[in-house]
């Protein structure tokens, strides 16, 4: 990978950003599989590295959380006693706060769908965040003591809870029943009811699944390693951040939150050469 030219590395990162495979990519590029999984990696590290210091002192007034399901190596089901302790294969959650203003995600955390990792994802939200700000979230119950441990009243919390269908046995769906009825609740401070709403965060889930392809349901294409998962999501979210343009927005979340004021690109990214003409 050290010896990849520029140009190809630039060009298998934006196949990545784009929902192609991996062994698509080997035969559009020329790039051995092993080589793109490396730079995979290595450029998702720098990806987190540039993400982790831009996203300070953030002034959101309406956050919206949502968790989307993958899995690694095999279906939970499918896990034999030895590896259910495993937290690194089988049933994983990808927890996705967006800003409903600016559609900036300023950080994720993937795991299991654990009130652990709730919390975690709180904390770091908290030492990102420097307003005080509206929170909604689905009903997992892990969110409220995730919150209400890290917040206490400095937040203003709603519960959007959705009520589904039930499906006949003999019918087989694979997206959930039609949804008969939402409730919205209010759960610490004063938050406005007509914005405790999961909407745009969950528009997101399917930007995920269209933009990854190891997001993509009923196909072998999921991940076979959790760090690699990792390494694609670190991809995708920077790229959506800094350098991909929002349909609505007309510039890229990150620019609308006043976090950068350019367009980036991969070769700048991996270069660093606009980060250091920001800095001056």
């Amino acid at each position: 990978m050290n010896t990849l030219p520029s140009d190809k590395k630039t060009l298998v990162l934006s196949l990545l950003s784009e929902g192609n495979s991996i062994r698509s990519i080997e035969r559009m590029s020329g790039v051995h599989r092993d080589t793109i999984m490396r730079l995979m990696v290595s450029a998702g590290e720098r990806c987190h590295e540039f993400m982790d210091s831009r996203m300070m002192n953030l002034k959101v007034s309406k956050l919206q959380c949502d968790e989307i399901y993958c899995y690694v190596g095999k279906h939970q089901k499918e896990l034999t006693q030895e590896e259910m302790d495993d937290q690194f294969i089988g049933e994983q959650y990808v927890f996705v706060p967006m800003d409903a203003e600016t559609k900036l995600i300023p950080c994720f955390r993937l795991g299991k769908r654990t009130s652990q990792n709730a919390r975690s994802i709180m904390v770091e939200l908290s030492t990102r965040i420097v307003t005080r700000f509206q929170l909604s979230t689905d009903a997992f119950p892990g969110y409220y003591d995730a919150v209400d441990r890290v917040f206490g009243e400095d937040v203003d919390y709603g519960v959007l809870h959705k009520s589904y269908e039930n499906e006949p046995q003999e019918v087989h769906r694979y997206s959930p029943g039609r949804i008969i009825h939402a409730t919205k609740r209010s759960m610490i401070g004063e938050p406005d009811r007509k914005h405790i709403s999961t909407s745009y965060v969950e528009r997101q889930n399917l930007t995920m699944r269209m933009s990854m392809r190891r997001f993509t349901r009923l196909t072998n294409a999921y991940s076979k390693k959790w760090e690699n998962l990792r390494a694609a999501l670190r991809l995708h979210f920077w790229q959506y951040n800094f350098a991909r343009v929002h349909e609505s927005l007309r510039v890229t979340p990150a620019m609308e939150a006043g976090v950068t004021k350019h367009i980036w690109t991969w070769e700048e990214l991996l270069c660093g050469n606009r980060e250091e003409k920001e800095a001056a």
